[in-house]
Formats: C-alpha cells, structure tokens, sequence
C-alpha cells in the first residue's frame, strides 16, 4: 500500500473525497491550499486536494474513474534534509526502479519553504543525481509544459517544508480534465474536472432533469451525461502509469473490462442550449466523441426561448460574468431575464451557477446560498444555488 494525493481545483476537495470513498478507499485527509501551503503561496500540486492509501491497481483505477480530480500523485518517500549530501543519499534509498526506466525522459516541479534547500534548481539536479545513483544511468531531464499532442515526460514533484522533504510520482500524465472528447472548443471553456465538480456539488441525482442554458461546448451537459451512464471518464486516454517498468497490464484490462460491463443506466433528460450556434456545432461534436450525443438535447436559443420540461429538475451553468466573455458589458438585465425565465418555467427547479459578481445575482431576484468558493481558468468564482421560487 502507497500514500497517494489526489490534487483537485481548490474548493473540490470534500467531492473529491466522497469520489475516492465511492471507490472503497479510505481517505486520510483534504487539503486546500491554505492547509498545504504557507500564506501566499500556491501549492505545489498546483491545487487542494485528498490524502488517500491504495495499492498499484487503485491507482489505476482511481485515474479510471476519477471525475474530479486533476491528478494522482504516488508520494514515494518522506525525509528529514537540510543539505544536499543528506538530500542525495536519502533520495538515492527510493524504488525508483518501480517507476523510472534508466535514461528516460522526466520533468520535476519542485518548491521550497522555510528550507534550508532553498534552491529549487539545485534541489531538482541533486534528486536527479540519486535516480542516476540508483539506476545507474541519467534521466533525460525536459521541460513538463501539460502538451497532450506530445509523449509527457515522468512528472516528479518536490516539496520541502521546514527542511523536511517529500517526492512524488505523477501517477497520470495529462491533466485528468483531458478526457480526450473536447477537441472543439466555444469561448471561455469549463475544464471537464470543474464541471463533474459542480454536478457533485449541486446534489443533482442523476436521474431527474438538467438544463444549462449557457452551454457553450457542452461540458457540464456531457458530463453529466457521462456520469448518468456511469461511463469512466478515463477510459479513452494515456496515463503515465502506463509507461512504468511495474506497469500490470493484466490488472488495467480487467479494470477496463469491469468499467464498461456494468447495467446501462436509463438516461435522464439533458437539455442544453446556447444561442451561439458555433458553440452548439462543438458541443455536439464534442457529445459525439464522448459517446453520449445520444443522451443529450442540443439546441440553438436564447434563454428566454428554452423549454424545460413541465416536472422539477436541475438548472446547472455558466453563464457569462463579464470577465473573459462579453467584458465590458453590463449583464445585469441578462441576469434579470434569466431569473424571471427561471421563475416562469422552472418553479421549483434547483438552481446552481458559477458566479462571484453579487449585482449579477442580485438582478435575478432569487435568494442564493453563500456558495462554494471555487477556481475557473484562475478566476475566483463561487458555486452559488438557490430553489427557484
């Protein structure tokens, strides 16, 4: 059994958890990064995120299924170094040999506070050295720059904190938001990972309608289609994992294998609509690729022209604020129609939306929680929910 981290976007961390306990493993702990990190400062895992233990095969799995983390990392050793010569030598007394193959690519992302090893630089060449030590050959050391189109090198991650060191193992290569069906994009795009965070997080049950008048290339629609179907969202993409010398391809095809042989599940009512009709020409291509075009109700419109069904549902989206889409503009009477369209044909529908503007919110004249403060694209927002009333 290893301790493994499973990063998500900082406000995602009890989701992330919940997905992890699903799957049978027993969570430690949530970090956000003011836990993880010093004041100030991002921490290294580039989010928040869940402290978890499993075996080879969970972390297969857990990359499999995972719908809203953004990678697994293998924590592969924890020590005490306060110079570089205690930093090579204990470095050196790791099993890299179950992960690294001698003299291939890899990338380290490391990060320092209160060390004496503040030189993050040096920090990377002294691990690099003991990895050599240990498998009698260099890495080839590149640049990690998240390219899908290219083969990823073995993303290593240093953090020392009060000289107390910890290496990681990047367990998933790709970013896990990549699930390899958005190739078409509209303006401002929804990462794949936020959008099942926000489905989680709005209670939606999977079974009752949803709407996303705002849809853009349709993420939260086909994601939540995917997660409806119980589709594994990995299950058409490259992990890193699978390029490591203890890689059991036995094991990942019988995951595989069971991930695609449950019960169909009956397909819930998925409207989405945009009235930018590019934006609906990707969304449906996107549906396409991710196998659930058939699942989901694609439409041109405004949305004061949107037709819910006559039964309560979910009313998930991201509408514009006014940051990167439609800058400049004074949305509140956009705002204002959507909440009297919402109260005219969605009474009694739950309410969930990205937004951190409270004049935009305001203007609809519903009655919002504090809301989950969350990360889009490095924007502060805030999932906010109400019941339409």
């Amino acid at each position: 059994m290893s301790n493994l981290f499973a990063v998500c976007i900082p406000g995602l961390e009890d989701f992330t958890a919940q997905e992890l306990e699903q799957l049978g493993l027993g969570v430690k702990r949530t970090l956000s990064p003011s836990v993880d990190s010093p004041p100030g400062r991002k921490p290294d895992d580039t989010g928040g995120g869940v402290e978890f233990r499993g075996s080879l095969p969970d972390i297969y799995r857990v990359n499999l299924h995972l719908r809203t983390g953004s990678r697994v990392l293998v924590r592969l050793g924890t020590f005490y170094a306060a110079a570089f010569s205690d930093l090579r030598r204990r470095a050196r007394r790791l099993p890299w040999e179950g992960y690294l193959i001698p003299g291939q690519p890899a990338a380290f992302r490391v990060t320092s506070h209160q060390s004496r090893l503040y030189h993050t630089g040096a920090v990377a060449e002294y691990i690099a050295g003991a990895v050599a030590d240990r498998l009698g050959k260099p890495l080839t050391i590149r640049k990690f720059d998240e390219d899908p189109v290219t083969s990823l090198p073995q993303l290593i991650v240093v953090r020392l904190v009060a000289n107390h060191c910890t290496i990681s193992l990047d367990s998933s290569g790709s970013l896990l938001h990549r699930r390899g069906y958005r190739l078409a994009t509209a303006k401002a795009p929804l990462r794949e990972t936020l959008a099942a965070g926000i489905l989680l997080a709005s209670g939606w049950d999977s079974a009752s309608p949803l709407l996303d008048p705002f849809c853009g290339s349709g993420t939260i629609a086909i994601e939540a289609a995917l997660l409806a179907k119980k589709i594994a969202p990995g299950r058409a993409r490259h992990f890193a994992f699978m390029d490591w010398p203890n890689f059991n391809a036995a094991i990942w095809k019988s995951l595989m294998a069971e991930s695609t042989a449950k019960t169909p599940s009956p397909s819930p009512k998925i409207i989405a609509s945009d009235r930018d009709a590019g934006a609906i020409q990707a969304a449906r291509a996107n549906a396409e690729r991710a196998g659930v075009a058939d699942c989901i109700e694609f439409s041109c419109r405004s949305v004061s022209a949107i037709k819910p069904p006559p039964y309560p549902g979910w009313v998930i989206t991201n509408p514009p604020y006014g940051v990167r889409v439609s800058a400049g503009k004074d949305l509140r009477h956009l705002y204002a129609q959507l909440g009297k369209i919402l109260r005219a044909k969605c009474l009694n529908w739950n309410l969930a939306l990205l937004c951190d503007r409270v004049q935009l919110l305001k203007s609809t004249g519903l009655k919002f929680d504090r809301g989950i403060p969350l990360r889009n694209g490095g924007l502060r927002v805030r999932l906010m929910q109400s019941l339409v009333k």
